[in-house]
């Protein structure tokens, strides 16, 4: 491998699909305040949100004076996801409350994720992006299995409080319309393009 890649992201299933895809990286994070940035339709946010996090993370460089001339490329990876339901955006629930909400809204009906990858090489300042959507199908969820998922708090730092490689609700999901990396957050063929078209 010819470059370095620098993941910007606190995701384990990022990390994990990053890894299954045969890259090695570093990691950093975005630390941004995600809930300031607004937009009304779901595509438009995931790209804006991951282009902050890009901004921060190159700022936190350049102020650590890491951005220094390097003869290798290094590429940044950054990546938002949301959960769209009954209309409305889901991102991290901010409270196990709000956590529980928003699963019982996916008992027996269907959601929309959608993510996010930016790409930006740090050595030329290009940057490509894009989004993917994904549709996932839920039989009915008991009351039971929602209060022990919300209780796992796991379901406090993912987008609409959906971890579907979590084994409690992957036995509820009746089907998932495209892939299943796009629902864990980092679409894998849409990530090795755009770390293509990068270079």
């Amino acid at each position: 491998m010819s470059f370095q890649i620098i993941l910007g992201s606190a995701s384990m299933a990022r990390r994990q699909l990053l890894k299954e895809m045969g890259y090695e990286f570093s990691l950093m994070t975005a630390d941004i305040d995600e809930r300031s940035i607004r937009k009304e339709k779901p595509e438009e946010l995931v790209m804006a949100l991951a282009e902050a996090k890009a901004d921060a993370i190159i700022s936190r460089l350049k102020s650590r004076g890491q951005l220094e001339e390097s003869t290798e490329e290094k590429l940044l990876i950054t990546a938002d996801t949301v959960v769209v339901s009954k209309g409305m955006i889901r991102e991290k629930p901010s409270s196990k409350e709000e956590a529980r909400d928003f699963i019982k809204g996916y008992s027996g009906s269907q959601a929309a994720v959608v993510g996010s990858v930016l790409v930006t090489n740090l050595k030329t300042g290009k940057r490509k992006g894009g989004w993917e959507r994904a549709e996932v199908y839920f039989h009915d969820i008991p009351d039971e299995v929602i209060d022990t998922l919300v209780e796992e708090a796991i379901t406090l730092n993912v987008a609409g409080g959906l971890t579907l490689e979590n084994p409690l609700i992957l036995r509820f999901v009746e089907a998932v319309i495209g892939t299943g990396d796009a629902v864990m957050g980092l679409p894998k063929a849409l990530t090795e393009r755009l770390i293509q078209e990068a270079l």
